[in-house]
């Protein structure tokens, strides 16, 4: 069994950050030191290097950092494993999901909801960050499975349909164009519009869709940028703009007439959402466990 010493390790490691590490695990950076410590006298050796404010692996602690990552994973299983000869409902482990922001909020709650109640004794963690860093986190080991929009050519990921979402054009009700009743594509070049950032599946889906319209984002009057749905959203609900957003996201909003739902013939904006698993990691018990109840949870509902 790994050590704590080598979960600290993990974390640092994955993070090149004592005090990224310390913030994940809620201990102090000398307490995060003394583990490092510690790990550095046990093998005789040094584990990282440090040039000033940066921090990075020496030799010998990459190859610890291949052992740690493996060690990790057989031990999340053989937990596992041993836990379920009884009854399946008794399973312990840990479970760290990564995923895009409009599933992190609007999909995920109920399923995680769930999945804690009829296995209670698995741990749960939800990271959330846009799709870009979210493929990242997978492949870094952070976390186990990530769901995210579309899919890109990386062999080392396998791929699972999950579900498909909409991206539709949104404005506040006391903007001017809602006096509108179709605004056509050539009309956007015109408008004011906020986006969400670089790196989010959302912007994504809208740079595909205005391709189709023979449009790029350059051609917008895109002066506002945002980090994240809510962002965007809380952004929109006091502005006048356009903006872009998941239906999930503003299904309450367009309900109470807070923000209307505007028509641009001709841009359809659909996405899908996929589970995104490490190659080699498509049999781990506890992934496919998740993936068969948030499944079945989304197929009731249609």
């Amino acid at each position: 069994m790994l050590s704590y010493s080598h979960e600290v390790f993990f974390e640092v490691a994955t993070h090149l950050s004592f005090s990224k590490a310390a913030d994940i695990l809620y201990i102090s950076q000398p307490a995060i030191t003394k583990h490092i410590q510690s790990l550095e006298k046990h093998y005789k050796i040094s584990l990282f290097e440090r040039k000033g404010n940066t921090v990075s692996l020496t030799s010998e602690g990459k190859i610890l950092l291949e052992y740690v990552v493996k060690g990790r994973e057989l031990q999340r299983q053989l937990e596992f494993d041993m836990s379920i000869q009884k009854d399946l409902q008794l399973a312990k482990g840990s479970f760290t999901l990564g995923t895009s922001t409009t599933i992190s909020l609007y999909v995920i709650p109920p399923v995680f909801s769930a999945f804690h109640q009829q296995y209670p004794n698995i741990d749960l963690k939800l990271v959330n960050r846009n799709s870009e860093n979210i493929l990242k986190a997978l492949l870094d080991h952070e976390i186990d499975l990530a769901i995210t929009e579309g899919r890109n050519t990386i062999t080392s990921v396998k791929y699972q349909f999950f579900l498909t979402d909409e991206v539709i054009p949104v404005c506040s009700a006391k903007s001017s164009l809602v006096k509108k009743k179709n605004i056509s594509p050539e009309e956007l070049k015109t408008i004011p519009v906020a986006l969400r950032e670089r790196g989010s599946g959302t912007l994504l889906a809208v740079t595909e869709a205005l391709q189709k319209c023979k449009l790029s984002i350059a051609d917008l009057q895109h002066k506002i940028v945002l980090g994240g749905t809510e962002a965007l959203k809380n952004f929109l609900l006091d502005d006048t703009c356009l903006g872009f957003l998941p239906l999930r996201s503003v299904a309450r909003q367009l309900k109470n007439g807070e923000l209307v739902r505007l028509t641009i013939p001709g841009l359809t904006i659909h996405r899908s959402f996929y589970f995104m698993q490490r190659r080699g990691s498509e049999t781990d018990r506890i992934n496919q466990l998740f993936i068969k109840l948030a499944t079945s949870h989304y197929n009731k509902k249609l």
